[in-house]
């Protein structure tokens, strides 16, 4: 049998403490599953944020999406993960990866390093976390125990190797840096390469004693009655996909509610894909979605 469906939504901006709650209310009545929030200089803190949405609402899990580790102590995040599970009664998910934009590091005077450095500081910082709240002696307790379910994003060998050891759920962005553009450009995966990444995952869990929950971040969603006309907008882009295969990557969703929902299994069939974010200025267009796949 598939995995049940999940749907998660990033919430990217906060105008005031009333609108954020407004808005986590929302998205719970939407049926999202999971609030989530990620990790830039600029935008919202993740735990505060994540303590307030929960605070706002009963059902949703609530998730960072995800943290750049960079910015992280493993220690300090140790007490910041354990007292956000503790007030969201044991809600959280704790979403993890390497960051991507060397000017935030700049900017806060961090180190930025190499990619191999980067993903070296993560899986310290994964194995760190690991140990310090499976401690009984750990304090404060996370709610969840031995910690909160771990998420790990990322595309790369190394990253989907850490991910197949130690994740409980691997995300996948189906995009990567695109070379000669602006730090922080992505170029989409063609359906062929999230293949091949997801044969590197596979690979590397063969000995999970239980299959991790496969994520994909939707970039973009949009309610068209022609599908192939928004294709040639997304090829025209020069994001890295032709026409065709821009109508099978699984990055964009775009058609009717009911042929949006159709893409949706056929990229969890193909993928396993069952855990779906989209970014909040989506979230109203997908609801129609979510209720089209309710139950499935």
């Amino acid at each position: 049998m598939p995995r049940p469906f999940r749907f998660g939504v990033n919430m990217i901006t906060i105008e005031s403490g009333p609108a954020w709650r407004q808005k986590c209310r929302r998205a719970e009545a939407l049926g999202y599953d999971v609030l989530l929030v990620p990790d830039h200089l600029g935008w919202p803190a993740p735990f505060p944020a994540l303590v307030a949405a929960a605070e706002a609402t009963e059902r949703p899990r609530l998730g960072t999406f995800v943290l750049n580790a960079g910015f992280w102590n493993p220690a300090l995040l140790a007490r910041e993960v354990a007292t956000t599970d503790l007030l969201t009664d044991g809600r959280l998910e704790l979403g993890l990866g390497t960051g991507y934009v060397r000017a935030e590091h700049d900017r806060a005077g961090l180190p930025w390093g190499t990619p191999g450095e980067r993903v070296d500081h993560l899986a310290r910082t994964v194995e760190e976390l690991e140990r310090l709240l499976g401690d009984p002696e750990h304090a404060p307790k996370a709610a969840q125990q031995p910690r909160p379910p771990l998420l790990i994003g990322g595309n790369g060998p190394r990253m989907l190797r850490l991910a197949a050891r130690h994740a409980d759920i691997a995300a996948f962005t189906g995009g990567r840096a695109a070379p000669g553009k602006p730090e922080g450009t992505l170029a989409l995966l063609t359906p062929d390469e999230l293949d091949a990444a997801l044969t590197v995952y596979h690979r590397a869990a063969a000995d999970r004693p239980a299959p991790a929950e496969l994520n994909i971040l939707v970039q973009r969603v949009m309610a068209t009655g022609d599908r192939r006309a928004f294709a040639r907008e997304i090829a025209a882009h020069g994001l890295g996909v032709d026409e065709e295969q821009a109508l099978r990557i699984p990055t964009f969703l775009f058609g009717t509610v009911a042929q949006m929902a159709e893409q949706l299994r056929e990229h969890r069939e193909r993928y396993g894909f069952s855990y779906i974010t989209v970014l909040d200025p989506s979230m109203e267009a997908f609801a129609p979605v979510i209720e089209e796949l309710k139950d499935s």
